[in-house]
């Protein structure tokens, strides 16, 4: 999937005089031609579709991640995807505004593949049009790299060298089934195609025609693109009885700790603990009896949502509460023409995803379930952080801070 990154080439291991570019692009075209051919072979890909689509290709030197052979991953890196930064930084009123407005025409620009998809798929117009803008600028931003140079290049020297070699392999089933031609297979630094922003084995399962040419091209066709975005949904559990939640005032006194995927209670059962919608309507009488979570991204220092089991199908196509939250609620603002959030975001620390994790491994050690010690702040942690502010007597913020990372970091 398409995302800005701000390249650092400083954390490029140095290589040693032995392993120079030139001996490493070696390595890494007899590496094309035994491995990456031989499994390609194995999956009906002709040598004429091989060739093609490494003719001329060479390593990308300035993507992130890269582990040259003899040489060791970084320990520390800044986390760049702008999913895992601050919250506040990622929702971006005029940012927010604009993805709306054109949403809004495109909306009535393509009503009839969205209809179509709609009842296809379960999957509403206003949530496809969202992921469309979000992932591409509705087709119109820029995908500038070669597929098969990234895949190529991660798959042979990267943090997560298997993961891209499969999609490598992948990148190659799809040109051998005649979807595009190799050199018009254009993709993000990460690998992600079109303007869907699906990962080659992504395409092979949810692509789809939309518009009847028998094809499914996610790089140049609309129609295909509504299609293929709302199968995406539809195929993971997309509830079309359900909305995605709802931004809602907490009391003082309700603990940030109830917030987490695995707390779930009907909105009903919310309501009694005082939760309401900012906008002073009452819930839809229909989701009442519905299963949702209390979602504070920001912990006390931005607004809180009740979310559905649906905001959790959005997180399947990125797997961020950010990404999900942008998505809803770009998405309501392209339906029902909403205003910013209500609750403002306030400032938060900036923080290495390394101090996030430190700061993980210090709650593990005292006692705490963080889900893992990964440096990104998911529910688990920021749950933690506000039980052990509740254990040190702490007004809980549930979110981490450099203060907490002093205080606990190992």
């Amino acid at each position: 999937m398409f995302r800005a990154l701000a390249l650092c080439l400083s954390l490029l291991p140095t290589l040693s005089a032995a392993q120079d570019r030139a001996a490493v692009e070696r390595q890494f075209r007899d590496w094309l031609n035994t491995t990456i051919w031989a499994r390609a072979e194995a999956d009906g890909v002709s040598r004429a579709t091989f060739d093609a689509a490494f003719a001329g290709v060479t390593l990308n030197w300035d993507l992130p991640d890269l582990v040259p052979p003899g040489t060791t991953p970084p320990e520390r890196r800044v986390q760049t995807q702008s999913e895992f930064r601050s919250p506040a930084r990622y929702f971006r009123p005029d940012n927010m505004a604009a993805t709306a407005r054109i949403g809004r025409s495109y909306a009535e620009r393509f009503a009839t593949a969205l209809s179509e998809t709609e009842a296809a798929t379960g999957t509403p117009a206003h949530i496809i049009l969202a992921i469309w803008g979000r992932e591409s600028g509705f087709g119109q931003v820029s995908i500038p790299h070669n597929t098969f140079r990234v895949l190529g290049t991660k798959g042979f020297m990267s943090t997560r060298a298997e993961y891209f070699t499969e999609e490598l392999v992948a990148a190659l089933r799809i040109v051998e089934a005649g979807h595009i031609p190799p050199g018009q297979m254009r993709s993000s630094w990460a690998g992600a195609m079109g303007q869907p922003q699906f990962v080659p084995r992504s395409f092979e399962y949810y692509a789809r025609d939309g518009d009847g040419d028998g094809r499914a091209d996610i790089w140049t066709s609309e129609a295909d693109t509504i299609r293929s975005i709302g199968n995406f949904l539809g195929l993971n559990g997309w509830n079309p009885a359900r909305d995605w939640g709802f931004e809602v005032t907490l009391p003082d006194s309700l603990p940030c700790t109830l917030a987490g995927r695995d707390q779930g209670k009907t909105i009903a059962d919310w309501e009694a603990l005082g939760i309401t919608r900012v906008t002073g309507r009452p819930f839809p009488a229909n989701e009442r009896q519905g299963e949702a979570f209390l979602l504070m991204p920001a912990g006390r220092s931005g607004p809180a949502f009740l979310v559905t089991p649906n905001f959790y199908i959005i997180k399947t196509y990125n797997n961020s509460d950010t990404y999900a939250l942008f998505i809803g609620h770009v998405g309501d603002r392209i339906a029902y023409d909403v205003g910013d959030f209500r609750t403002p975001w306030q400032p938060v620390d900036t923080l290495l995803r390394s101090d996030i994790a430190a700061l993980q491994r210090g709650l593990i050690a005292a006692g705490y379930d963080v889900g893992g010690a990964d440096g990104l702040a998911g529910f688990r942690t920021r749950r933690a952080i506000g039980q052990w502010q509740e254990a040190q007597g702490i007004t809980p913020t549930c979110f981490p801070s450099r203060a907490l990372v002093n205080a606990l970091a190992q």
